[in-house]
C-alpha cells in the first residue's frame, strides 16, 4: 500500500468529520483551528519563557537596580503561567473535538453495519475494526494534526524573532529545527513503516485467534489440541511484539538524532553569537538568548518521531475503517419493519429479521377490538441461493409453508441449509427467484448467544419492549423454570445446554402487545394466543443435545406454536439432521 493510499481514507474521514455531514462535529473547522492556536501559543509562551529568562538572569549577574528587572520578572511571569492556561485549553478543546470526532465514526460505523451482514468479516477482527481501529481518528487530530501545525507555526515565528538579532543563528536554529522536527520524524516513518503497518492487522488477527481459543477451549481440551491453538495465539503475540521492539528502536535512534540537531542549534548560536559579541556587534546579554531558546524550541519535536509512527498506525487504521464503511451493503441487516394491517408501521416484537410479501388478512381476534392476525406464510419461487460475489450454491427451490405447518429441511453439511435461511431472513438477496414471507420472521439459531446478564435481559433481545409479565410468559411457554433476574455466564455457561437452548427458545417466543399499552403508561400482557403468529425459522433446534433433552425440548416447542381456538399457529421451517424432528414434521425438503 503506497503512501498517498493509505493516507487518503484517513484524509477523507478527517474532513468529512469536521465538516457538515450526518455524524460530523458542528463547528468542527473552527475547533480544530482553535485548538492549533492555542497549541501554538502554548509552544510559543514556552520557548519565549525560556529566552526571557536566560536575558533576565543574564541582566542581573550585571547587578543593574531592581527596577531595571522588574519588565523581564513580569515577562517570566506572564509566559510561565500562560504557558499552562493556554496548554490547558488547547488540551480541552482539542480532545473534546477529537472524541466527538470519534464518536461519529463509531456512530457511521454502527450505522453501516446495521444496514448489512458483513459477510466474511470475522468477528474479533471486525470488532477491533469498530473499536480500537475507530480510536485512531483521536491519534491523529491530538497526535499529529494539531502538534504539527502549531509546531509549523512556533518555528516560523521563533526564527523570525532570533533573525532580529543574529541571522546566522536564526538560520541555524531553522535547520537544526527541520531536521529535528521534519527530517528525523520523516526517516522514523520511512524506516519503520513496514512495523507499524503491520501492527493493526496483527492486532486484528491477535483478537480473532484469542476469541477462538476462548470459544472453542472445552472442545480444544476435549480433543486435546489446546496446545496447538495455545500456540497460534503465541505466534501472532510474537509477531506484535517484535514489529513494536523493531518500531522503538527505530523511534529511540531518531531520538538520539533529534538530541544531536538541538546540540547542533546550541553551539553554532554560542560560536556566531559569541563571535558577535566579541566583535561588538551584538550585546552580551542577547548571547543567553540565542543559546537557551534552542532548546526550549526542540522539547516542541521531542514527541514529533512518535508522532510519525503513530501517523503511520492511524492512517492504516482509518484504511481498515474505511473497508467496513465503503462495503456494499448485502440484505437488509437488522431492519425489522413490516407493513401489517392495522400496525403503526412499528419494529415487529421479537422480529430478528424479516421481509414483507402480500399480506394476507384475518379475522380480528377480539370482535375488531383488536388489529387483524397476519397469518404467518413462506413462498418460494424458483429460487437460486448463495453468498453474494459467489455461484448459486442451490437453484429451482419451490416451497409453500402456511399457518400451523412444519417443514424440515435436511440435507448434508455444506449443501445450503444455513444459506437458504439466511435468504428468507432477508440477510443476503436471492440470486434468482422470489422469496415472500408473511408475520414476523423469527429466527432460533444453532449456537445463540447467551449474554452475562439476567435471564430476562437475554430474552429481551427477541423483544426490547417486553414487560416482565410477557417474559415470564415466554419463560413458561419455553418451560424454562428459571427466575428472570438470575445472572448467567458468559455463553451460558451456568446453564445446561438443555436450559440455554429454552432461553434462546423463549426469545423467538416472547411478544409485546403494542395496542394493549395505555395511555397511564401502564402495559398489559398479551399473551401468545393474542399475538401475531410468527413464521419460525429453527436451525438445527437440538443439536449437542442429548436424546431425553431434545424430545422435552421439541415437545415443549411443538405445544406452545400449535394452532388453537385463537390463534392459526406458527408456520415452522426446521433445518436439521435430526430423523425424529423430521418423522414430527408434515413434510421434508431434501436438498441435494
Amino acid at each position: 500500500m503506497s503512501r498517498a493510499s493509505a493516507w487518503r481514507p484517513a484524509a477523507r474521514l478527517l474532513r468529512s468529520l469536521i465538516g457538515d455531514s450526518e455524524h460530523g462535529v458542528e463547528h468542527g473547522r473552527r475547533l480544530l483551528g482553535l485548538s492549533v492556536i492555542l497549541a501554538a501559543c502554548a509552544s510559543g509562551a514556552s520557548v519565549a519563557l525560556m529566552g526571557v529568562s536566560g536575558w533576565l538572569l543574564s541582566r542581573a549577574a550585571e547587578l543593574p537596580p531592581v527596577l531595571y528587572l522588574e519588565a523581564a520578572a513580569v515577562g517570566v511571569r506572564f509566559f510561565g503561567i500562560s504557558r499552562g492556561v493556554f496548554r490547558y485549553a488547547e488540551r480541552l478543546i482539542g480532545h473534546d473535538l477529537a472524541l466527538r470526532m470519534q464518536g461519529g465514526l463509531r456512530m457511521r460505523v454502527y450505522d453501516h453495519i446495521s444496514r448489512t451482514t458483513l459477510l466474511g468479516r470475522r468477528r474479533g477482527d471486525l470488532l477491533v475494526r469498530v473499536t480500537a481501529d475507530v480510536e485512531a481518528i483521536l491519534d491523529l487530530v491530538v497526535r499529529v494534526v494539531v502538534p504539527a501545525c502549531a509546531a509549523s507555526l512556533v518555528i516560523i515565528g521563533t526564527t523570525v524573532l532570533i533573525g532580529r538579532f543574529s541571522i546566522g543563528s536564526a538560520a541555524v536554529l531553522l535547520v537544526s529545527a527541520i531536521l529535528a522536527g521534519v527530517v528525523m520524524p520523516w526517516l522514523t516513518q520511512r524506516l519503520s513503516r513496514a512495523a507499524d503497518e503491520s501492527m493493526i492487522p496483527l492486532r486484528g488477527l491477535l483478537a480473532d485467534r484469542t476469541r477462538e481459543l476462548a470459544h472453542a477451549a472445552p472442545d480444544l481440551v476435549a480433543l486435546g489440541v489446546e496446545d496447538r491453538a495455545l500456540d497460534g495465539v503465541l505466534e501472532v503475540d510474537a509477531r506484535l511484539r517484535a514489529a513494536e521492539r523493531r518500531a522503538a528502536l527505530v523511534r529511540g535512534l531518531a531520538t538520539g538524532g533529534q538530541v544531536l540537531a538541538a546540540g547542533v542549534a546550541v553551539i553554532g548560536a554560542l560560536l556566531i553569537g559569541g563571535q558577535a559579541v566579541a566583535d561588538g556587534r551584538m550585546g552580551g546579554r542577547i548571547l543567553a538568548v540565542l543559546v537557551l531558546t534552542p532548546l526550549a524550541l526542540h522539547e516542541v519535536f521531542s514527541s514529533f518521531n512518535a508522532a510519525a509512527q503513530t501517523f503511520t498506525r492511524a492512517a492504516a487504521a482509518l484504511h481498515r475503517v474505511d473497508d467496513v464503511l465503503q462495503e456494499e451493503p448485502i440484505g437488509s441487516g437488522d431492519s425489522t419493519k413490516a407493513d401489517l394491517p392495522g400496525s403503526d408501521g412499528s419494529d415487529l416484537p421479537g422480529s430478528g429479521a424479516s421481509r414483507s410479501g402480500t399480506d394476507r388478512p384475518a379475522s380480528p381476534a377480539d370482535g375488531g377490538s383488536r388489529p387483524a392476525l397476519t397469518l404467518p406464510s413462506l413462498a418460494m419461487r424458483d429460487l437460486a441461493i448463495g453468498w453474494p460475489g459467489g455461484p448459486p450454491v442451490r437453484e429451482g427451490l419451490n416451497l409453500d409453508i402456511g399457518p400451523g405447518e412444519r417443514v424440515a429441511v435436511a440435507g448434508p453439511s455444506g449443501i445450503g441449509k444455513t444459506t437458504l435461511a439466511a435468504t428468507v431472513m432477508g440477510l443476503i438477496p436471492p440470486v434468482l427467484g422470489t422469496v415472500e414471507t408473511t408475520g414476523p420472521v423469527r429466527y432460533l439459531a444453532q449456537d445463540a448467544h447467551v449474554f452475562a446478564t439476567t435471564i430476562a435481559e437475554n430474552v429481551r433481545i427477541g423483544c426490547r419492549d417486553a414487560t416482565d409479565a410477557e417474559i415470564a410468559e415466554a419463560l413458561r411457554r419455553a418451560g424454562l423454570g428459571l427466575p428472570a433476574d438470575r445472572v448467567v455466564g458468559e455463553d451460558g455457561a451456568t446453564l445446561s445446554g438443555g436450559e440455554a437452548q429454552r432461553l434462546a427458545m423463549a426469545r423467538v417466543l416472547v411478544t409485546h402487545d403494542r395496542s394493549a399499552d395505555s395511555s397511564d403508561g401502564q402495559t398489559s400482557c398479551s399473551l401468545a394466543p393474542r399475538a401475531t403468529p410468527p413464521l419460525l425459522i429453527l436451525d438445527e433446534p437440538t443439536e449437542h443435545l442429548d436424546s431425553e433433552t431434545a424430545t422435552q425440548l421439541m415437545d415443549d416447542l411443538w405445544a406452545t406454536t400449535a394452532a388453537t381456538a385463537d390463534s392459526p399457529g406458527a408456520a415452522m421451517m426446521v433445518i436439521t439432521h435430526d430423523r425424529t424432528v423430521m418423522d414430527r414434521c408434515d413434510r421434508v425438503l431434501r436438498l441435494g
